[in-house]
């Protein structure tokens, strides 16, 4: 067996960087300059329109809530003086939260398990900078862990999202990831432990103001929780909801035209995450891209995935991770004003899904909760190059292609550069610890045993296939 590298939270950043906190822009080059990835996407640089935003409101509280919502899982980076180490760059979120609530962006949503744990005091030493009726903050009660799972520790989590946002009053609380691990998690981490009643009773102190769930994985959890509602009274639900996802579904969940019609029955707002689909919906593959661009040619493939996330009218917000400024402009034009997908592109988007999901792609959204590696492996980064050399096609097909050598030898240089040697996937040695994690419930060990694979086979030059994770 190879020698277990245990890395605690500060030796997760020392390793991985901006990768840790960014790595859509680590390992797709995206930096705070308009690069090549941007431009084949179809980001402009016009004009953001002000005073434009669309906004939807929710039926308990009333709040005027901004279509795009903020989504504080992925920050800029920067090197922490005096060391080999990499620390939020607070100053550019600063700047990114400043340019958002300007162009009326005011929903924020964060965890205290965001960043190894760092994005609520960032999210909170932004925001504390503007007035409190500028924002609405939200975040979770993420006690994926025994010690949190405890009364006193979920307690001490929940007292602590306070201190470190540096509010009063939390505008909208989350069970986090309902779902993970079926009926017998959400007792031990919600019922048994009694913190869904306190929760309930803090929302009635007006301590909270709206109060529901995030969704990953088991239906029957979900369901349940709706079947409840006279009882609990939900105010929102966060649901996973795309084009690709709408009727087909990636990873483990359900639809999302099944969930958020069961929202709908019960008029339920819902909070989208993933309206990219992990940022690959920004990214397809060229051929695909086009038809769109037929369609709206100054169009980014981003804002045709937002467009159709804020169509359905029980969405509240839709979140995106917006770690540079060109995304958050991007996004914004998107929503200032949404002009909603017609009948006709939504028949054009379901069937780009359909042709995208015969990809090879691996379901992976880069939400970091796998991390970080008791092994040192990058998984997001791994799965995150991997996806990108699928969808610009630059793949090696077969060793009888014409330009096989080039092409295996570049991807394999890229590989090298994107993910450093001893964080690949060659190191996984199936511990299964992150598993669990994975609210996308990937089997990341055999993910990684087949990237390796096809990894060898390159190095090697034989002939080889790629499968899908579903054939695995």
């Amino acid at each position: 067996m190879k020698e277990q590298k245990n890395i605690n939270r500060r030796s997760f950043l020392k390793l991985f960087g901006a990768g840790a906190v960014a790595s859509t822009a680590a390992f797709y080059g995206c930096d705070t300059k308009k690069s090549e990835l941007l431009d084949q996407n179809g980001l402009h640089t016009d004009e953001v329109p002000l005073g434009k935003m669309t906004y939807r409101t929710t039926p308990t509280s009333g709040d005027k809530v901004s279509l795009l919502g903020f989504g504080m899982m992925r920050f800029p980076t920067r090197p922490k003086e005096g060391t080999n180490e990499q620390e939020i760059d607070q100053d550019a979120v600063n700047k990114l939260v400043d340019y958002a609530i300007e162009h009326g962006v005011n929903y924020f949503d964060t965890s205290p398990r965001y960043i190894m744990g760092m994005s609520e005091g960032a999210t909170g030493t932004a925001l504390k900078r503007h007035p409190r009726e500028k924002y609405f903050v939200a975040t979770k009660l993420s006690n994926f862990d025994a010690a949190s799972q405890t009364r006193a520790g979920s307690m001490k989590m929940y007292h602590d999202s306070f201190r470190e946002l540096q509010v009063d009053v939390i505008d909208y609380y989350l069970l986090h990831s309902i779902g993970g691990g079926g009926m017998d998690a959400l007792n031990k981490r919600f019922i048994e432990n009694g913190m869904l009643d306190f929760l309930i009773e803090e929302r009635k102190k007006g301590k909270i103001r709206n109060l529901g769930f995030s969704y990953h994985g088991d239906i029957e959890v979900y369901d349940y929780l709706l079947s409840q509602h006279d009882k609990y009274h939900w105010d929102f639900a966060q649901i996973q909801l795309n084009y690709v996802d709408w009727e087909n579904a990636t990873g483990r969940n359900k639809d999302a035209e099944y969930l958020y019609s069961e929202l709908a029955k019960r008029n339920i707002p819902a909070v989208i995450m993933e309206p990219l689909l992990g940022g690959r919906l920004g990214k397809l593959p060229q051929h695909l891209f086009m038809q769109l661009k037929t369609r709206r040619p100054e169009d980014s493939a981003a804002s045709w995935a937002f467009r159709f996330a804020g169509t359905p009218p029980l969405v509240l917000t839709s979140l995106s991770g917006m770690t540079v400024m060109e995304h958050l402009q991007d996004n914004i034009r998107a929503y200032s004003p949404l002009v909603p997908i017609s009948d006709e592109e939504d028949k054009m988007l379901k069937a780009i899904a359909v042709d995208y999901l015969k990809y090879p792609l691996v379901s992976c959204t880069e939400c970091q909760y796998c991390m970080p590696c008791p092994y040192g492996l990058n998984i997001p980064g791994i799965f995150a190059f991997y996806n990108k050399t699928v969808n610009e096609g630059t793949i090696p097909a077969s060793s009888q292609d014409k330009n096989y050598r080039a092409t295996r030898r570049r991807f394999l240089v890229q590989y090298d550069r994107a993910v450093p040697t001893l964080r690949q996937s060659e190191h996984c040695i199936a511990c299964n610890k992150c598993l669990e994690k994975c609210p996308q419930r990937i089997r990341i060990p055999r993910e990684m045993r087949r990237i390796d694979e096809f990894v060898e086979t390159l190095k090697q030059g034989k002939e080889f296939g790629v499968e899908s994770e579903q054939e695995i």
